[in-house]
């Protein structure tokens, strides 16, 4: 590994902040132990690590835990820590491995705040995700990997075109007809997204998808989400890999 343009020494470890999906902290300390012990090692005084600390424990809603043991807190107030300990002291290079996972959508926007805070701050952020709404909300360039090979990469429009780049949208009753024009990105109760496939005219789809059978209320089109690119390069596969860079 390379950090600006040098192979990565010890010494850079003072700007690198790193977030491994399986968590590693000091779980029978207390919540701000384990925090100012790690903002000392940042180079923190205990004072402004404690002062640190203790902001960012109130912004997350538990301040009111921080002489807990840290094994008393939920899985998610435990990933809270984990952030707040990788972030405290402003990294240059921050690398996140799931960073949002098993988190409700409130929680999620939270955490999605912090990291957004440290883009805007300079940093730069490389974060592995399955959360393709993260990638559109921060990312400027997004990896998708195949069996450890890339698989796409570019800016997000990029890879979108890359994939078609549109998509159809309706609200409708029946089953839609099998097609070389489409794909069925996402499909719920009177509700189906199609991806359309390059070279394919829209109005050919809605004529073919109507003298199908197809009841059809409502007809949008637009750009093609990650979330169905996503589903065009692994289909129903488990083991999906992508790394986004903000």
């Amino acid at each position: 590994m390379h950090i600006k343009g040098k192979p990565f020494k010890p010494e850079h470890g003072e700007n690198l902040g790193y977030l491994p999906e399986e968590r590693g902290l000091y779980k029978k300390e207390s919540v701000l132990d384990v925090m100012v012990y790690f903002g000392r090692l940042k180079g923190f005084s205990r004072q402004a690590a404690k002062d640190w600390s203790m902001t960012y424990l109130d912004r997350m809603a538990l301040a009111d835990k921080a002489k807990i043991r840290l094994d008393k807190l939920s899985s998610g107030e435990q990933q809270k820590i984990q952030l707040g300990v990788t972030v405290m002291n402003s990294p240059e290079l921050l690398i996140l491995d799931e960073p949002t996972k098993g988190f409700d959508p409130v929680n999620r926007r939270l955490l999605m705040e912090i990291i957004e805070e440290q883009k805007k701050s300079g940093a730069t952020v490389l974060m592995v995700t399955h959360q393709m709404e993260e990638v559109e909300r921060l990312c400027d360039r997004v990896i998708f990997l195949k069996n450890g090979q890339s698989e796409a990469y570019g800016t997000v429009e990029e890879v979108q075109n890359l994939y078609g780049g549109q998509t159809i949208r309706m609200t409708c009753s029946g089953t839609v007809p099998p097609s070389q024009n489409y794909v069925i990105s996402r499909q719920q109760p009177n509700h189906v997204e199609l991806a359309i496939n390059e070279g394919a005219d829209q109005g050919a789809i809605l004529q073919e998808l109507l003298a199908g059978g197809l009841q059809v209320r409502e007809f949008t089109t637009g750009k093609l989400s990650l979330d169905e690119v996503f589903i065009r390069i692994y289909g129903e596969q488990d083991n999906a890999e992508t790394a986004a860079v903000a």
